[in-house]
């Protein structure tokens, strides 16, 4: 699953490393703690162009009367997304990358205090996220696709965001033909550097400020 994750490369960095063109209205790094709901930028391709856009984390399928009609999506399961009503238009036709400079997740402590770990690449970059979206009125929405935890993840959770490599970009936003189905899996070992400790105030969704995902104290 993928819950909370955070942005501080800035979007020119962001345009340059996914060679896109940037939109206008993109929401401003950088974010320590990005929550449902907030506006994010995604890439998505429009007959080979790649465009950075900004969208809500929060995919409204096309029967919601209001954004809150129902349950608030923000991740589309690898195992479900091709069948559920909500995402099987959008996964055909509508894939994008949600870039992200890391992720949080939370084990669970003792009396179930929840206990926040962050995630980064190995190699410093950007993460690029698979995402599926969806226009509602006048509002782009996308949700983030999970899948069954991988080595490194799965002791901490059993779930974790679908992190494309490099050469996978063309393929999951279309531009390299059909098939993507594949490239819904865990990653690899060794592309996730070992996760850490941060401190609980990353629980709260107001929480700000780069001291979010600094290292505990060993």
């Amino acid at each position: 699953m993928c819950g909370r994750f955070t942005i501080t490369h800035p979007n020119e960095a962001l345009a340059a490393l996914f060679d896109a063109v940037p939109g206008n209205d993109l929401p401003q790094g950088p974010n320590f703690n990005i929550c449902p709901t907030n506006p994010v930028v995604v890439v998505t391709s429009d007959g080979g162009q790649r465009r950075l856009r900004a969208m809500r984390w929060g995919f409204l399928p096309t029967w919601y009367k209001a954004p809150n009609d129902g349950p608030l999506i923000i991740n589309a399961r690898s195992d479900t997304v091709a069948t559920k009503p909500a995402f099987r238009e959008a996964v055909r036709a509508r894939r994008c990358i949600v870039p992200a400079s890391g992720f949080y997740e939370w084990s669970e402590g003792e009396k179930g205090a929840r206990l926040p770990w962050y995630f980064t690449l190995a190699d410093g970059l950007p993460m690029a996220l698979a995402g599926v979206w969806q226009r509602w009125g006048e509002m782009d929405t996308v949700a983030i696709v999970s899948t069954e935890a991988g080595p490194g993840m799965d002791a901490i959770h059993h779930r974790e965001p679908v992190v494309l490599e490099r050469a996978d970009w063309p393929l999951w936003l279309g531009e390299a033909g059909h098939g993507a189905a594949v490239l819904m899996k865990a990653s690899a070992p060794g592309v996730l550097t070992k996760p850490f400790r941060v401190g609980v105030e990353v629980n709260s969704n107001r929480a700000s400020g780069p001291g979010l995902i600094a290292p505990l104290a060993a």
